[in-house]
């Protein structure tokens, strides 16, 4: 019997010792994305909201944590309208947390009481949306070369995609400047064909 103590006090030893645990993987970076991915990302969530709902604008938030680059941003804001509800609410997309109520991932806001038959703003089917964000940066830079020569500083470039009486499909308003009615300068590039619509500078 006492033979076999040291050998029970061995194997008692040698169960108490720690488990090696996982090197934990690093987590991945967060990146900006485009405007379309954005609105794939909310979309279930406002059909969750209400199963008629339509975009109505999506726009570019800019982030000073995260870089907008080739036609990426860290923060989307996409609204959405019911007519069943009579009502618009916005949904968010990004990056990170971050001030103005955004808050990462997916995050739907209040909803408010919309009329369909007032206002200029117009819903649009979600199948119009073909073109993606740095497909218009890459054409409306191109209309834009002899602006992006000129010396000094740009402002960055923003986006905004809605329905105007101007436009038979949605349009991209690509605008260098923080909001559209400070811009430098604008391309309007149609969602649904690319083709540049209008050029102001």
């Amino acid at each position: 019997m006492l033979l076999l103590l040291p050998a029970i006090l061995l194997v008692s030893a040698c169960s108490d010792s720690p488990t090696p645990t996982a090197a934990k993987a690093p987590e991945k970076p967060v990146e900006p994305i485009t405007g379309r991915h954005a609105f794939q990302n909310t979309y279930p969530s406002a059909r969750m909201w209400s199963g008629d709902s339509q975009p109505m604008q999506i726009r570019s938030l800019m982030l000073d944590e995260i870089r907008s680059e080739g036609g990426k941003a860290g923060a989307w804001e996409i609204t959405y309208a019911s007519a069943q509800k009579a009502s618009v609410r916005a949904f968010t997309w990004s990056a990170v947390e971050a001030e103005g109520n955004l808050h990462q991932g997916v995050f739907g806001g209040s909803q408010d009481a919309w009329d369909p038959t007032r206002g200029p703003q117009t819903p649009f089917v979600a199948a119009a949306l073909q073109v993606d964000t740095d497909a218009a940066l890459e054409t409306a830079s191109k209309k834009a070369v002899e602006y992006l020569k000129k010396p000094g500083t740009k402002p960055p470039v923003n986006f905004v995609l809605e329905v105007t009486p101007r436009f038979p499909n949605p349009a991209w308003r690509v605008f260098w400047g923080t909001n559209p009615g400070s811009a430098e300068f604008t391309v309007f590039v149609d969602a649904s064909t690319g083709t540049v619509l209008s050029v102001v500078r």
